[in-house]
């Protein structure tokens, strides 16, 4: 059984993590294909939206703890180099296999939804706060649980957080290492949708159905303004939106939307 189950169908792609019986705790076979699965994700013309979720009772506990320590997980490739006998080796670990997932999920233009239910914790949660929407199960539970192992947050929590809730509340989540429920989560701003548990699969269908229907080019150049203008200023932010104003009404999905306006109908983009 492979640790990760990546699959294309109907424009939209899905990457399920496929570690049940751990909780979907990272491995090198789980981090390895993750990579490979974004960077297809990430090149594709084809795929409209990424569905990113956990097989079995949780969505992620994170880093394997007991393979971290024992040189085995994300910690250790599978050509067995030593990743493990130093603090550069460990560091070098991180920066070339886990850190690679949200840098790569920062280069994708498509929407990206974390499905989220049971648990996610630590870099678990971490993962999903790299994509641009999260949708959880009202039984789930959060944490940044770094603290609990005696590590730091070192699979982007430091980063994300702050841009979330602020610095004196990422603090607190890291510095105590609380569980949330998914609606204490979504009053925070972690979570966008909470959902009864038997009508996630639905809602998350339907959602997104919504979304693959929209004009792509639009929702692409609408991603990456709202993303890089976390970064710039005002006046760089208007210019970067003009350019994109000025490609997307040379676009076929803008003449059917003004038309559909017009009309008085639902527009039918991507004809």
């Amino acid at each position: 059984m492979t640790d990760l189950i990546f699959s294309v169908e109907n424009n939209i792609a899905r990457i399920t993590l496929n570690r049940p019986d751990s909780l979907n705790a990272f491995s090198a076979e789980m981090i390895d294909s993750w990579i490979e699965a974004l960077e297809v994700v990430r090149d594709s013309e084809n795929i409209r939206a990424l569905i990113l979720s956990g097989n079995g009772r949780g969505f992620c506990s994170g880093g394997d703890i007991k393979a971290m320590t024992s040189g085995k997980g994300f910690f250790k490739s599978d050509k067995s180099e030593d990743l493990v006998s130093t603090a550069l080796a460990r560091k070098n670990s991180l920066w070339k296999r886990v850190q690679r997932i949200p840098l790569i999920l920062q280069e994708i233009d498509i929407p990206v939804i974390a499905v989220i239910h049971g648990f996610a914790f630590g870099a678990g949660f971490d993962m999903t706060l790299a994509c641009d929407i999260r949708i959880a199960a009202n039984s789930t539970k959060i944490s940044e649980s770094y603290i609990k192992a005696g590590i730091v947050p070192g699979d982007g929590a430091a980063w994300f957080l702050p841009r979330f809730v602020g610095v004196d509340k990422a603090l607190d989540l890291l510095w105590t290492g609380d569980v949330l429920t998914a609606q204490e989560a979504k009053e925070l701003g972690l979570v966008t949708y909470v959902v009864e548990d038997d009508q996630l699969h639905d809602f998350v269908e339907n959602y997104v159905q919504k979304l693959i229907s929209g004009p792509r080019e639009v929702m692409r150049f609408t991603k990456r303004a709202i993303y890089q203008g976390l970064n710039i200023d005002l006046r760089t932010s208007f210019d970067m939106i003009s350019s994109a104003m000025g490609i997307v009404t040379e676009l076929d999905d803008y003449q059917e939307g003004v038309r559909a306006i017009a009309e008085k109908r639902k527009p039918i983009f991507g004809k």
